[in-house]
C-alpha cells in the first residue's frame, strides 16, 4: 500500500469511498424505512396476507427493530401457525435477549406456543437444551425431565429424528450422574448410594425404553448400551430389541421414499399413513400424520382426514380441539374445516360463548364461493337448534334462534350477494329450514306461512317442487284450506310441469273436496293447461318459421356464392393461357367447390381461414387493390401451380391403426411433406405423408401421415399440440366414430376444477410471461391459457393451474382484486357453467311451450371462441352449441327441429367429410 498523502496513491480516496458507502447505507435504511411503513399499511387492508407478514418480518429483523419485530411475530402467530423456521428464528432472538429469570418464563411461554404448531424435533430439542439452563432454579431438574418427557411422546417415535432426543435426554442424566459421584478416595453415604443407583436405574431405563422403539441407528445405540452397562443386557431387552429391529426393515422403505421424493411428497406420506392404519398404534399414526402435515399445511383434504381421525378414534378433547384450530388457521379458506370445528366443539361442551365467536371467524376467513356461506350459516343454526328446549313455549336459546334465522338471511342478501353478485342459496333453504322448525317444533303455521310467501317471491313460485314443498308442510301441519289454496296459486304459476301441479290438485279435491271444489278445481286446471299447450303450439309454430328462415338464408348464400364463383370462370377464361389451366383445373373440382366455399390463407401465418366473398367486398373498399410485387408471393404462387395436377387425396381406412390425422398446420407452410417428415421420423420409419391441397394448389393445413408400423403411429400421437411454425399441430388417429361412438377427443374440462384459477379484468398487452410472474408467488404454476379471439387477440381473461388445490385457493385470497397494469382483475376458482340443451319433446307429445334461447355462460356470450371447423361444415350439420370452458356459444335456433343432437366430430371426421366425393 502507497503511504497516505502520496499524490498517486489516491489517499482521500478511502475517506470518498467510506462517505460513499455511509451515504449508499443512509439510502438503503431510508428504502427499508418506506417499504417497512408500505407492508404495515397493507396489512391493515388484509391481514391475511401471508407472503406481506413474512416480508415485514424479514425487513424488521435485518434493520434490528427488537420491539417491532416482536409485534409482528406476534400478529402474524395469532393467524396463522408458524413452520419450524420461523419459530427457530424468534426463539434464538428471543433467548439472546433473556437474562432475568421473568425474561426466562416468556421464552418458555413461547417454547410452548411453538410446540403445539407442528411436532417438530428441533423445536422440541431447543425447548429441552434452554431449559437445562434453568436447572440451577428451585425444581429446575423436574421441569428439564418433564420437558424430555413431553418431547419423548410428541416425537420419541419419529424413525429418523427421534434418536437425537433420546441420547440428549441420556447425556443430561449422565451428567446428573457425574456431579452425583463422591470424591475420589471418599466413601459414599448411604443416601448417595442410594441416589446413585436411582440414577444408574434412570439411565438403564432410557436406553431399555429407547432399544424397544424402531430407529434409524439402533444399533449404535445397543452398541453403546453394552459398553455402557456393567452389568449384562436383560433377555427381555434383547427381545425388544430384536422386535424392533424386524419393525424397522418394514419402515426403512417408507422413510427412504420420503427421503428420495420431492415436496409435497403426498403420495409417499399417504402410503405411510395407510400402513400405519392397519398397523393400528394411534401414537404412530399421529406422528405420521402430524409429519405429512408439518410439510403439507395448506392441504385441507389432510387435515380433514386427521381431524375425522381423532374425532373418531382417539377423543381427546385437548388433542381434538388442538388439531382442529391448527386446521382452520392453515386453511382458512375451506367450510368443511369449520363446520367440522364447530362440531367438535359441540361435541366436546365446550362453551356456548366460544363457540359463538368461533362462527363469527368462520365468517370472516373469507370463502371462495357463495355456497360456502350457506353451509357455515347452517351448521351454525343446526347447533343453535339443537341447544332449544321446544318443551317450553318461549326461551331465550329459541329467541337466539329466530334471531339467527333472520341474521342468516339478511347475511345472505346483503354481505355475499354483493361480493359475489349471488346469495348461493337461490332456493332459499336456510327459510325452508326455518319454516319447518315454526312449523313442527314451534306450532308456529302462522309465521311458517309468511316465510314460504317470502321464498315465494324470490322467484321460486314458477317451480312445481317449491309449491309441492309447501303443500306438503300445510298437509303436515296446516288446514285443507289453506293446502287448497296453495294448489290453486301453484296452478296459475308454475311453468317448469303445470300438469303435475294440476294432477296434485284433482287429487286433493277427489280425496277431500266437495263437487263445487271438484268443479273449480277441474274448470281451473283444464284452463291452465289450455293456455300452456297454446303457448306450445306457438313455440313451435315460430320455430318453425326461424328454420325455414335459416334454410332459405343459406340457399341465397349457396346461390350467391355459385354466381360468383361462375363471374370468376368467365373473367378466367379472358386472362389467356395461364388462366385457361386453371379453368381446366376447376372444370375438374367444380362440383366440390360450388358446394363449399373455398378457402385460402390470409395474413403472415396466423392460421385463420377466410371466405373468397369476403376477400372480393375487401376488394371493392380498396384494400385489395393494386398490391406491391412481392417476390416471395410469386415464389409462392409458383409452388402453388405445381401442385395443381396432384391428384385428389384419398385414405384407405383399412390402414387407419398405423395412420394418423395431423391438422391445424399453417397454411404458408413450404414444402409439408418435407418438413413433416423431418418431424416425425423420430417416432418410427414413415411410408407416406399425404398432405392435402386445395384445387388452386394451396396447402389446406392437414394431411395423412402413415408409418410402417402400428407403434410408432401410437408413439406419433405424443406430438400432439406440439408448436409447429407459431400453431399447435392436431394429431389424432384416425378413427371411424360410425365403428367407434365411445371414441373421445380433447374437449378443454367445463367442471369445476379447485386446482385452477379463472381470472377476468386483465389488461389486452398483460403478456403469459408477465402473468405467470404475478401467478408463481402463490405456487407452483402448471399451465396458463390466455383467452384470444378469432384474430388471437386477447380478451383479458385467463386460466392458470396450480399444482393443487391448496395453492389455487391461497392464489385466489391474495390475487382477487389485484391491480395489473392499472387493471383491477377478479379471481375465482374456475367453474364454468354447464353446458344447457333444450330438452327433446317426446313421441306423442307437444313440444315445450318456450322458445329455446341461447344459453350463455356466467363470463358471457362466447362469440370469440376459436372454431377449426370450416363455415361451410358448421352450415351443413348444424352442430349445437359448444360449451368450451366457460364460453358457450350460440345455439343454433334450428336445433330444436332437427330431430336428434348432431354428433361431435373428431378431426378425422372432419377430414373424411371434406375429403368425400
Amino acid at each position: 500500500r502507497l503511504p497516505e498523502g502520496d499524490p498517486e496513491s489516491g489517499g482521500d480516496s478511502e475517506d470518498e469511498g467510506d462517505s460513499d458507502s455511509s451515504g449508499d447505507g443512509e439510502d438503503e435504511e431510508k428504502e427499508n424505512e418506506a417499504e417497512i411503513q408500505r407492508l404495515e399499511e397493507q396489512l391493515s387492508i388484509n391481514a391475511f396476507d401471508y407472503n406481506c407478514h413474512l416480508d415485514l418480518i424479514k425487513l424488521l429483523r435485518q434493520e434490528g427493530e427488537l420491539i417491532k419485530l416482536r409485534r409482528a411475530r406476534q400478529k402474524m402467530s395469532e393467524l396463522f401457525p408458524l413452520t419450524e423456521e420461523i419459530w427457530l428464528d424468534w426463539l434464538k432472538d428471543e433467548i439472546k435477549m433473556a437474562s432475568e429469570s421473568s425474561e426466562r418464563e416468556r421464552v418458555y411461554e413461547l417454547f410452548e406456543r411453538a410446540v403445539k404448531d407442528y411436532i417438530c424435533p428441533e423445536i422440541w430439542l431447543e425447548y429441552a437444551q434452554y431449559s437445562i439452563g434453568g436447572i440451577g432454579q428451585e425444581g429446575g431438574i423436574e421441569k428439564v425431565r418433564s420437558v424430555f418427557e413431553r418431547a419423548l411422546t410428541a416425537v420419541g417415535l419419529h424413525v429418523t429424528k427421534g434418536t437425537a432426543l433420546w441420547e440428549a435426554y441420556r447425556e443430561f442424566e449422565n451428567a446428573i450422574l457425574e456431579t452425583a459421584q463422591p470424591a475420589p478416595g471418599s466413601i459414599p453415604s448411604p443416601e448417595q448410594q442410594q441416589m446413585l443407583s436411582s440414577q444408574l436405574e434412570k439411565i438403564h431405563t432410557l436406553f431399555r425404553r429407547q432399544l424397544g422403539i424402531p430407529l434409524l441407528d439402533m444399533e449404535a445405540s445397543y452398541a453403546e448400551y453394552e459398553e455402557w452397562s456393567e452389568e449384562p443386557i436383560p433377555e427381555a431387552t434383547i427381545k425388544s430389541y430384536k422386535k424392533a429391529l424386524q419393525q424397522l426393515e418394514k419402515y426403512k422403505p417408507y422413510e427412504e421414499a420420503l427421503l428420495g421424493a420431492e415436496t409435497p411428497k403426498l403420495a409417499e406420506y399417504q402410503a405411510y399413513i395407510d400402513f400405519e392404519m392397519k398397523a393400528g398404534d394411534p401414537a404412530r399414526i399421529q406422528l405420521i400424520y402430524e409429519r405429512a402435515l408439518a410439510e403439507n399445511c395448506l392441504v385441507p383434504d389432510l387435515w380433514a382426514r386427521y381431524n375425522q381421525y381423532l374425532d373418531r378414534q382417539l377423543k381427546v378433547k385437548e388433542l381434538v380441539l388442538s388439531a382442529h384450530d391448527r386446521a382452520v388457521r392453515n386453511c382458512p379458506w375451506t367450510v368443511g374445516l369449520w363446520i367440522r370445528y364447530l362440531l367438535a366443539m359441540e361435541r366436546h361442551r365446550v362453551d356456548h360463548s366460544i363457540i359463538s365467536e368461533m362462527f363469527e371467524k368462520a365468517l370472516n376467513a373469507g370463502f371462495i364461493q357463495a355456497t360456502d356461506y350457506v353451509e357455515i350459516w347452517q351448521a351454525y343454526l343446526d347447533y343453535l337448534r339443537r341447544r332449544v328446549d321446544f318443551t317450553q313455549d318461549s326461551s331465550k336459546e329459541l329467541e337466539e334462534l329466530r334471531s339467527a334465522f333472520a341474521r342468516a338471511v339478511e347475511y345472505l342478501k346483503q354481505e355475499v350477494e354483493e361480493r359475489f353478485s349471488e346469495s348461493g342459496d337461490p332456493s332459499c333453504t336456510i327459510m325452508q329450514n326455518w319454516a319447518r322448525v315454526e312449523a313442527r317444533l314451534c306450532n308456529n303455521m302462522q309465521k311458517a306461512r309468511e316465510l314460504w310467501d317470502n321464498i315465494m317471491t324470490k322467484g321460486n313460485a314458477k317451480y312445481a317442487n317449491m309449491w309441492l314443498e309447501y303443500y306438503n308442510l300445510e298437509r303436515a301441519h296446516g288446514d285443507t284450506q289453506h293446502c287448497r289454496k296453495a294448489l290453486h296459486r301453484a296452478v296459475q304459476c308454475t311453468s317448469d310441469y303445470p300438469e303435475h301441479v294440476c294432477e296434485v290438485l284433482l287429487t286433493l279435491e277427489r280425496i277431500e273436496g266437495t263437487l263445487e271444489d271438484w268443479d273449480a278445481a277441474v274448470q281451473k286446471t283444464e284452463n291452465r293447461l289450455a293456455r300452456v299447450n297454446e303457448q306450445r303450439a306457438k313455440a313451435a309454430e315460430k320455430e318453425a318459421a326461424l328454420a325455414k328462415q335459416e334454410e332459405e338464408k343459406a340457399e341465397q348464400r349457396k346461390q350467391a356464392r355459385a354466381e360468383k364463383k361462375a363471374s370468376k370462370k368467365a373473367k378466367k377464361t379472358r386472362t389467356g393461357d395461364k388462366r385457361k389451366a386453371e379453368d381446366d383445373d376447376e372444370g375438374e373440382w367444380g362440383q366440390e367447390e360450388a358446394e363449399q366455399p373455398s378457402k385460402r390463407h390470409k395474413g403472415d401465418g396466423d392460421g385463420l381461414l377466410v371466405d373468397e366473398s369476403m376477400e372480393v367486398e375487401t376488394g371493392l373498399f380498396g384494400r385489395s387493390g393494386a398490391e406491391k410485387p412481392d417476390h416471395s408471393a410469386n415464389q409462392k404462387e409458383k409452388a402453388s401451380t405445381s401442385r395443381k395436377d396432384i391428384p385428389k387425396v384419398f385414405h384407405d381406412s383399412s390402414k387407419d391403426n398405423v395412420t394418423v390425422f395431423v391438422s391445424n398446420l399453417s397454411y404458408s407452410m413450404a414444402n409439408p411433406e418435407v418438413k413433416l417428415k423431418e418431424l416425425f421420423e423420430s417416432c418410427g420409419e414413415v411410408t407416406e405423408i399425404r398432405p392435402v391441397f386445395s384445387n388452386k394448389g394451396t396447402f389446406r393445413g392437414y394431411c395423412y401421415v402413415e408409418f410402417k408400423e402400428e407403434k410408432s403411429a401410437l408413439q406419433a400421437l405424443g406430438l400432439d399440440r406440439q408448436v409447429v411454425e407459431g400453431r399447435p399441430m392436431f394429431v389424432s388417429p384416425c378413427v371411424d366414430k360410425n365403428k367407434n361412438p365411445d371414441f373421445k377427443v380433447f374437449r378443454y374440462s367445463t367442471t369445476l376444477e379447485k386446482h385452477k384459477l379463472f381470472i377476468s379484468g386483465l389488461p389486452f398487452s398483460c403478456t403469459k410471461e408477465e402473468l405467470e410472474e404475478v401467478c408463481k408467488a402463490h405456487g407452483k404454476v402448471k399451465d396458463i391459457r390466455l383467452v384470444t379471439n378469432r384474430a388471437g387477440k386477447p380478451k383479458g381473461l385467463a386460466y392458470v393451474e396450480y399444482e393443487n388445490e391448496a395453492q389455487a385457493s391461497q392464489a385466489v385470497l391474495k390475487m382477487d382484486g389485484l391491480t395489473v397494469k392499472e387493471h383491477v382483475i377478479k379471481v375465482a376458482i374456475s367453474n364454468p357453467p354447464l353446458r344447457r340443451l333444450p330438452d327433446k319433446p317426446e313421441a306423442g307429445k307437444a313440444p315445450q311451450f318456450a322458445v329455446p334461447r341461447p344459453v350463455y355462460g356466467a363470463r358471457g356470450k362466447g362469440r370469440t371462441q376459436l372454431s377449426m371447423m370450416p363455415r361451410a361444415l358448421q352450415r351443413q350439420s348444424h352442430p349445437a352449441a359448444k360449451a368450451e370452458n366457460g364460453m358457450v356459444q350460440n345455439s343454433p335456433a334450428t336445433s330444436a327441429t332437427l330431430p336428434e343432437e348432431p354428433k361431435k366430430m373428431s378431426n378425422a371426421d372432419f377430414a373424411k367429410m371434406l375429403l368425400k366425393k
